[in-house]
C-alpha cells in the first residue's frame, strides 16, 4: 500500500476519534458520535488490512484501552465493532506477539499516565509528556529505528496524532 494512502487513513481515523468521541463526552451526541466513529473504525481497519504495521498500532489501542477501561460509551463499541468488521472481512494480517505486547504496553502507558499523572505531580513535562500520550510516539520512532516498522509508518503515526488534536481544536471550534 502506498504511504500516501496510509497517511490518509491514519488522518481521517485520528481526527475522527477524537471528533466522535467530544461529541460523545461534551455535547452527550450518541448519534453524531456513532457516525463518526463509524468514520473512524472505518479508516483504522483499512489501514490495519492493508499495512501490518498499521495493524500493530490500530489493534494495540483498543485492547490497551480496554484494559484499562476507557472504553465508556456506547460509541467506542460501535466504533470497534466497525474495525473488527473490517479486519474479517479483509482478513488479519499476521503479527507477532512480542511487537503487540510492547505496542500494547505502550498504549496502556499512555492512557494511564494521560488519567492519573495530574494527580500526582505537578511537573510541567511529565504533565505535558502524558498529555500527548508520549509513550506510543516513542515507542513507534524505536521500532522504526530497530527496523521493525518502516519510518514512514512513524510519520503516519504522527499524522495520526496531529489529526487527532486537530479533531479536538474543531470541535472546540465549532461549540
Amino acid at each position: 500500500m502506498s504511504y500516501i494512502l496510509l497517511a490518509i487513513l491514519f488522518l481521517i481515523s485520528g481526527f475522527f476519534m477524537k471528533y466522535s468521541d467530544d461529541l460523545f463526552d461534551e455535547k452527550h451526541d450518541l448519534s453524531s458520535a456513532s457516525v463518526f466513529g463509524v468514520v473512524c473504525g472505518l479508516a483504522s481497519g483499512l489501514a490495519a488490512v492493508y499495512s501490518v504495521e498499521a495493524a500493530y498500532i490500530f489493534i494495540a489501542i483498543p485492547i490497551g484501552n480496554f484494559i484499562v477501561m476507557k472504553v465508556d460509551g456506547l460509541h467506542h463499541l460501535i466504533t470497534l465493532i466497525t474495525f473488527i468488521v473490517i479486519l474479517l472481512i479483509g482478513g488479519i494480517p499476521e503479527l507477532g506477539v512480542v511487537i503487540l505486547l510492547i505496542c500494547i504496553l505502550a498504549a496502556i502507558s499512555d492512557e494511564v499516565g494521560h488519567e492519573l499523572i495530574g494527580n500526582v505531580t505537578q511537573n510541567k513535562f511529565l504533565n505535558l509528556f502524558f498529555e500527548y500520550r508520549f509513550v506510543m510516539k516513542i515507542v513507534i520512532f524505536l521500532l522504526a529505528l530497530c527496523g521493525v516498522f518502516n519510518i514512514w509508518l512513524f510519520v503516519c503515526f504522527i499524522i495520526f496524532e496531529l489529526s487527532y488534536v486537530c479533531g479536538g481544536i474543531v470541535f472546540e471550534s465549532l461549540n
